[in-house]
C-alpha cells in the first residue's frame, strides 16, 4: 500500500484504576478505521459496530454529502486565492492570472470583485442563509466598495 493510504486501526486502550482494594481495570473501544489519503483523513466505520454508532456515521455521511459546495462559495474562495497571489507578487495583473487558468478576462474580472464583499456578506454567503443569494446575482451587477451600501443591496436583492 503506498504510504499516502495509510489505514489506522482502533485498539482497545486499557486503563487500572489504583485502589487500596487491588484497582478496577477498565477497557475503552471504540471502533473505527482512520483512512489517510493524502492529506485528507476519513473515519471508516467496520459492519460490527453497534446500530447505534452506524447511524450516526450514517446521518454525518449525509451531513457531508448536503454541504457540497455551491459555485458561489467556490467562487468567494477563488477570488481570495487571486488575491493572495497579486499580494505575494506571484502575479502582477488579473490577464496574466486569466492566461494563467485558462478563463476569459471578464469572468476573472468579476470573480476577483468578490473580494471587496464586506465580511458580514461573505459570512452571510457562507453560511447559505439565503438560497436566492447567487454567484450571478453578485457577479454581473455592481458591487459597491463601501460596505454599507453593500448591505442595502444586499437587501434588496434577498427581500
Amino acid at each position: 500500500m503506498p504510504k499516502k493510504d495509510q489505514i489506522v486501526t482502533g485498539k482497545p486502550v486499557t486503563y487500572q484504576t489504583p485502589n487500596p482494594a487491588g484497582g478496577v481495570k477498565l477497557e475503552t473501544f471504540v471502533p473505527y478505521t482512520l483512512s489517510k489519503r493524502g492529506v485528507k483523513r476519513e473515519i471508516i466505520t467496520p459492519f460490527e459496530a453497534p446500530e447505534q454508532f452506524q447511524q450516526q456515521a450514517i446521518v454525518a455521511r449525509e451531513k457531508l454529502k448536503a454541504m457540497k459546495d455551491t459555485a458561489l462559495l467556490k467562487a468567494l474562495g477563488l477570488a481570495h486565492y487571486w488575491q493572495r497571489l497579486l499580494e505575494e507578487g506571484k502575479f502582477k495583473t488579473l490577464t496574466e492570472i486569466a492566461a494563467a487558468e485558462g478563463m476569459d478576462l471578464g469572468r476573472v474580472s468579476r470573480i476577483a470583485r468578490l473580494t471587496q464583499l464586506a465580511p458580514d456578506v461573505i459570512e452571510i454567503c457562507v453560511n447559505r442563509q439565503h438560497k436566492s443569494l447567487t454567484l450571478e446575482k453578485l457577479a454581473r451587477r455592481r458591487i459597491s466598495p463601501l460596505w454599507e451600501k453593500q448591505r442595502l443591496t444586499l437587501l434588496e436583492w434577498i427581500g
